[in-house]
């Protein structure tokens, strides 16, 4: 079977880049390559932009109400190829077909959210604030906004942006991951049938160069951005010197505080899922379990017991690969046991590692790994594990497991991370709801989905008038 290439999709039109760079799109589990992605050139990218200019003045003329019934239609598009859809990403992320299947649920009820934009939308007025005088703040869309997403949830991250983006009155140029672009142009297809204008979404596909071409544009108003800490930041500071709105998402190191009341076989399932699921590979991922006093014994049994349990996934390229399990061969160097040790499968395969007694000052405690690996650390008190918390550079997620509300109490009070997770292992807000990571985890001030995403996308505008009266009153 013929590999196919990859086109962007500019102005309503897909157009191949056959003279391009082409990058192999390949199965982490069975190392197929199932496409070619184009590396679009600059000029390619200002083409993109320049199409969003020009879509741009007749979308935002179009009442909010008339722009969100494409949403609708999307949304019943999505729900319809829920499956197909799923596949894709199993094929090109490595994921299982139920973790596709939640990811494009999550995806899902942002758009949801966005067909709201009416009521979220809506500015406020005042009467009389001085005598004849009225005022009034009204949102508008931006214009042209930059969307540029990672491999791990090539469905969701996308939706995180584009329905809030567009209801709001916005035109985009999205560029999702090379490693991952086939879910991308999966929804660009599902956003032309359910009646997204031409121009109004752009599709480009590239790297680095094309995320630079966005950055530099002077007709690109904002940046939406999910990626690594030390990508997040150079993408926030080269925005934020052009002049542009950016929200960037950067990586975790997400710890777990698990108390002696905790229920041991549920914080054994949800712990072992947040660690492992998705190969590791998500920016809520479990990254450090912090056993507090008499629970370091049961712990550690209970978590080894799931490691050894859990089925093999692949991650998404042989060099994730060849950085995971030089970390975890460096955390053992610094003094961590290996109490199941993934290392040494096959291809891009990594079976889930769990490491006892690392260093809290170490490498492995201190590095976003971005694959199935757990660390196992201790802590005396729950002051102790929250001091802990607190010191990370990173501040994604947080998660406490208790039977006590006091102890619950203490530990969203005082721990320095933007979500917070009480006997749950994945903290991940729903669409009404920001997605607010602290810290080295995201740059910019207003964060994804909900409220924050509605105003990220548009300007305040507020109108001071008085108009002359020949009525004359006597107070």
């Amino acid at each position: 079977m013929t590999t196919p290439y990859l086109a962007n999709h500019i102005a309503g039109a897909w157009t191949a880049l056959p003279d391009a760079e082409h990058l192999p799109v390949t199965n982490p589990a069975t190392l197929v390559v199932l496409a070619q992605v184009p590396m679009s050139p600059a000029a390619e990218v200002a083409r993109a932009v320049e199409a969003a200019a020009a879509a741009f003045p007749l979308w935002r003329e179009i009442p909010a109400g008339e722009r969100i019934q494409c949403l609708f239609r999307l949304k019943a598009a999505l729900e319809a190829d829920l499956e197909g859809l799923a596949q894709t990403i199993v094929d090109e992320c490595g994921k299982t077909l139920d973790e596709a299947r939640a990811e494009i649920r999550r995806g899902i009820e942002n758009v949801e959210t966005a067909c709201g934009i009416p009521l979220l939308m809506q500015g406020f007025h005042s009467e009389n604030v001085a005598q004849g005088i009225d005022e009034t703040m009204l949102r508008q869309p931006l214009g042209v906004v930059a969307i540029v997403t990672p491999f791990n949830f090539p469905a969701m991250i996308p939706l995180w942006f584009l329905p809030y983006a567009i209801a709001c009155g916005n035109t985009v140029v999205f560029k999702p991951s090379e490693k991952t672009p086939l879910a991308a142009e999966r929804i660009q297809r599902l956003m032309v049938a359910a009646g997204v204008p031409p121009g109004v979404v752009n599709l480009v596909h590239g790297e680095r160069a094309s995320v630079e071409a966005l950055l530099d544009h002077p007709l690109v108003r904002a940046v939406s951005f999910v990626g690594s800490t030390a990508v997040a930041r150079q993408v926030y500071a080269r925005a934020a010197a052009a002049g542009k709105r950016a929200q960037c998402q950067g990586g975790a190191k997400n710890a777990v505080v698990v108390l002696d009341d905790a229920d041991r076989q549920g914080t054994r399932q949800v712990l072992s899922d947040s660690a492992y699921g998705c190969n590791g590979q998500r920016c809520l991922a479990a990254s450090i379990a912090i056993a507090v006093g008499d629970a370091r014994g049961w712990l550690t049994d209970e978590l080894a017991a799931a490691a050894r349990e859990r089925p093999v996934g692949a991650v998404i390229t042989a060099a994730s690969k060849q950085r995971i399990e030089s970390l975890i061969a460096r955390g053992i160097d610094e003094g961590a046991r290996a109490v199941v040790d993934g290392r040494g499968r096959p291809g891009q395969q990594c079976a889930a590692t769990l490491l006892d007694e690392v260093r809290p000052d170490g490498t492995l405690a201190q590095t976003e790994i971005f694959g199935p690996v757990l660390s196992l650390i201790h802590a005396a008190t729950l002051e102790q594990a929250i001091a802990f918390v607190n010191r990370q550079s990173y501040g994604n997620m947080a998660c406490l497991f208790t039977s006590s509300g006091a102890a619950a109490r203490e530990f969203k009070h005082e721990a320095q991370a933007g979500n917070i997770g009480i006997n749950l292992g994945v903290a991940a807000p729903m669409a009404q709801f920001p997605f607010t990571g602290w810290k080295g985890s995201f740059f910019g001030d207003l964060h994804a989905q909900g409220r924050d995403a509605v105003e990220f996308y548009t300007d305040k505008k507020v109108v001071i008038e008085r108009w002359p009266t020949t009525l004359s009153r006597t107070f």
